[in-house]
């Protein structure tokens, strides 16, 4: 009504909401400049995050701000889009990059990396569950759309606060300038590594954008190494005929590295197991001599070291790995076709088609399906790997007849490395019945790195004693037995910095085999002490072909 007083103003704002408006547009645009920096400061780096990290004066950020206060009102919209999708992606690609560094030890690649999200698809599920693996794949999506979008309108935001104080705005700037300039010409640095004048993002978007150059001139080159191949032409009769007779075997330890053996917290008990596992099979007639291959990857993509170890080649990313699928390259077990052997692949991770089989060619495969366990499941959802050794014997080695060359892929030592089962008797391992009633998966999602890094060690300690007595109680005249992990195991256990070196050791009870690598230099026993021979993987088929050729 006309004569009414209102209690409102004269835009139909309540005067009681106005103050609380005002604030949480402020804390609104405090939350906009705390995303932005956040995405600017946060190392990419895995081992260099920490609070002092963050104390840093981004260029980048001193520069579009100068460019909004430079431009007119359209055009400071423009840019503040476009510097917020950027942004956005930047932050992405640093989520990407602390994750690969934290498990990996290596930057996320843009080029090739997608392909392993099938991979970690498969992981979660067969670790804990395919619900938790959707829930996963929906969290990662959500933050690959949401984050792109809250900086985006974060930047907007922020433009605006800009333009509304262009003069105390252009008065912070001019001073951040100086003091950057200053903390740039003095090498000002908080913690060690990382400068307060900071240019990181420019940094890492050319490292990264040098990165997919690598990866487009790298096919041509890849290519080319394949068809060099000095075995490659070598007739059946004149390969490995100082192994005539016998029955070899590879065997991959999954996450078998040289830190097992010479960390502190690991290397009395792993060491303990190769020592004694030594002198029983000393006992028992056999043999061995050790020393370290580098692998190609590291913490997981367990696929490229089997690649290069078999390929004598460097297979260090997934490209390469196709490329080597497509190619008719030779492999270690191909060798051994040539030569007339039976080549058998063991591979009890395989749940699903696996295309890799037409490349390596196996005349018998044995997938999780095909070596018919009906127990529990233990650590990443398969079989424990003396199960896998007794049914290979019981499928395969039992019915032998004449010279056969297999490939095993061990892996109850697999993150996330729950509990693994005792020991049984090879007689009571049955079908898998067994196991149940033992230690098996971990309810327990909660585990502090502590406990992560002991259940790795069992999990070695473990597959180590399966290996070891299956070779005393199956092993004859004939066997040439050679094992080698795959990789280091993740950070998470390792810690920062360690090495890509896995030990190797070949096991036979005739001497004649270990007088033929007399000149590799490498140490008596199971486990390689500091002092070994390293070698690069890719070196191997080439040295063993050597080696046992005429």
């Amino acid at each position: 009504m006309r004569g009414e007083v209102s209690d409102g103003t004269a835009d139909g704002t309540d005067v009681e909401d106005r103050p609380k408006h005002s604030i949480a547009a402020r804390l609104t645009t405090v939350l906009a400049a705390l995303l932005v920096l956040l995405v600017l400061t946060v190392p990419y780096d895995f081992g260099r995050l920490s609070p002092a990290a963050f104390a840093r004066i981004p260029l980048e950020a001193l520069l579009v701000v100068a460019l909004l206060l430079a431009l007119p009102s359209r055009g400071s919209r423009l840019v503040a889009t476009l510097a917020g999708v950027a942004l956005g992606l930047l932050g992405l690609l640093k989520l990407l990059d602390l994750g690969f560094t934290a498990s990996l030890s290596r930057a996320f690649d843009p080029v090739l990396d997608w392909a392993l999200l099938d991979e970690g698809f498969a992981f979660l599920s067969e670790s804990y569950g395919r619900p938790a693996a959707i829930g996963v794949a929906i969290t990662l999506a959500v933050v690959l759309v949401g984050l792109p979008t809250l900086v985006t309108l974060s930047m907007r935001r922020l433009r605006r606060l800009v333009v509304r104080h262009r003069t105390g705005t252009t008065r912070i700037v001019a001073a951040l300038v100086v003091v950057w300039v200053a903390c740039a010409a003095f090498n000002v640095r908080v913690v060690e590594g990382v400068p307060v004048a900071d240019t990181s993002a420019t940094t890492l978007a050319n490292g990264h954008g040098f990165q997919v150059r690598l990866r487009l001139d790298d096919r041509e080159t890849f290519g080319a190494l394949i068809e060099a191949d000095r075995f490659g032409d070598t007739p059946g009769d004149q390969l490995l005929t100082a192994l005539r007779g016998k029955n070899v075997v590879v065997a991959f330890v999954e996450s078998y590295g040289r830190d097992a053996v010479e960390d502190p917290e690991f290397a009395p008990q792993v060491g303990a197991v190769l020592d004694r596992g030594a002198s029983e099979l000393g006992a028992a007639g056999f043999a061995a001599q050790s020393g370290f291959l580098t692998s190609p990857t590291f913490g997981g993509g367990s696929w490229l070291a089997h690649d290069t170890l078999l390929s004598g080649l460097w297979i260090d990313n997934d490209q390469r790995h196709r490329t080597l699928l497509a190619s008719d390259r030779m492999t270690l077990n191909g060798a051994f076709r040539r030569a007339s052997w039976q080549t058998v692949g063991v591979m009890p991770a395989v749940t699903r088609a696996w295309p890799e089989g037409s490349f390596f060619g196996y005349d018998r495969f044995y997938d999780a399906k095909t070596l018919g366990y009906r127990g529990p499941k233990f650590s990443f959802g398969t079989p424990p790997d003396q199960y896998t050794l007794a049914s290979w014997q019981r499928l395969e080695q039992a019915k032998r007849d004449g010279n056969v060359m297999t490939e095993l892929a061990l892996v109850s030592s697999h993150a996330p490395w729950t509990p693994v089962p005792p020991l049984l008797d090879w007689a009571d391992v049955g079908e898998g019945a067994a196991y149940r009633g033992a230690a098996g998966r971990s309810d327990d999602k909660r585990r502090n790195t502590a406990q992560i890094r002991a259940d790795y060690r069992k999990s070695i300690e473990y597959t180590l004693g399966a290996l070891i007595s299956y070779v005393r109680t199956y092993g004859d005249d004939d066997l040439v037995f050679i094992v080698l992990g795959d990789h280091q195991p993740a950070a998470v256990v390792t810690g920062e910095n360690a090495s890509h070196d896995v030990p190797i050791s070949i096991v036979t009870r005739d001497r004649a085999v270990l007088d033929r690598i007399s000149g590799w230099g490498w140490q008596d026993g199971l486990k390689p002490g500091p002092q070994a021979p390293v070698w690069r993987m890719d070196a191997f088929r080439d040295r063993f072909l050597t080696a046992f050729g005429p």
